[in-house]
């Protein structure tokens, strides 16, 4: 324990030598695609049990199951890809806006411009001849004023969106966990409740599995993080469940 330790502690001082952070500073900030992966398995799973759920409690059949669940697979999946590509879009063409508003603000008023740079950096706790060193390096380089007004006054991050990789790293998630729980109406010798049950298993599995990987990239408690996502997802399931079993009682709505 003592020597795992002095290595995490070597490991944290080497990741902080000055070259070390230089290499760091210097990588281009690539997009994140993990909350894209987490969002589209979720979805996924979400999705094609609650269907599997919907046709179980209306009495459908194995087989209506089984195609209503990869229509929607497939439909949902690259309907929820194109609403992540365009949010992301979106959201670049609105940086890009502010971009071009605040470097028409520089040129028509770069006192006020200096001036908001210097009340956001006194708010920081900078002051006197320091705070004014600061204006002036921001200032002397356009293109530095203008990021830091986007990230310091607006909020906005400015790197790091890719709307195609989004895209396409939550189709896939969304299509790779979605999946599973169909997998049980794709085998022979089941009948439809031992169908349901199994699908039941391995969807609550994806929903725990999800949950245990956002606790290891944002480093929250693992048990804690699956069993909420477990809770969600089998809360939307019961939904659909309950769903079809009323419209299957109250319409006569099923296949035998």
């Amino acid at each position: 324990m003592v020597r795992l330790k002095r290595r995490r502690n070597e490991a944290l001082d080497h990741d902080h030598d000055p070259a070390s952070i230089a290499r760091r500073l210097e990588r281009p900030r690539e997009a994140q695609t993990v909350p894209d992966a987490i969002l589209g398995g979720i979805d996924g799973c979400v999705t094609t049990f609650a269907v599997v759920s919907g046709a179980f409690g209306a009495g459908f059949s194995a087989t209506v199951a089984l195609v209503l669940g990869l229509a929607n697979l497939l439909a949902d999946g690259f309907s929820m890809a194109i609403s992540n590509y365009e949010a992301i879009q979106a959201q670049r063409e609105y940086i890009e806006g502010i971009r071009k508003s605040e470097r028409a603000h520089i040129d028509r008023s770069p006192e006020g411009e200096r001036e908001e740079i210097r009340q956001i950096y006194r708010r920081k706790g900078l002051r006197g001849e320091t705070l004014e060193r600061v204006v002036s390096t921001i200032s002397q380089d356009r293109q530095v004023w203008v990021d830091t007004m986007l990230s310091e006054e607006h909020g906005l991050q400015t790197t790091g969106l890719s709307p195609l990789r989004s895209a396409l790293t939550t189709f896939a998630a969304f299509l790779l966990v979605g999946a599973m729980p169909l997998l049980p109406y794709t085998l022979g010798g089941l009948d439809a409740t031992q169908q349901f049950v199994a699908s039941l298993v391995i969807a609550a599995l994806m929903f725990f599995l999800i949950g245990m990987l956002k606790s290891l990239v944002y480093h929250r408690p693992m048990l804690q993080s699956g069993l909420r996502t477990l809770l969600m997802g089998g809360a939307a399931a019961g939904l659909a469940f309950l769903a079809g079993h009323v419209a299957h009682s109250v319409f006569g709505v099923g296949v035998a």
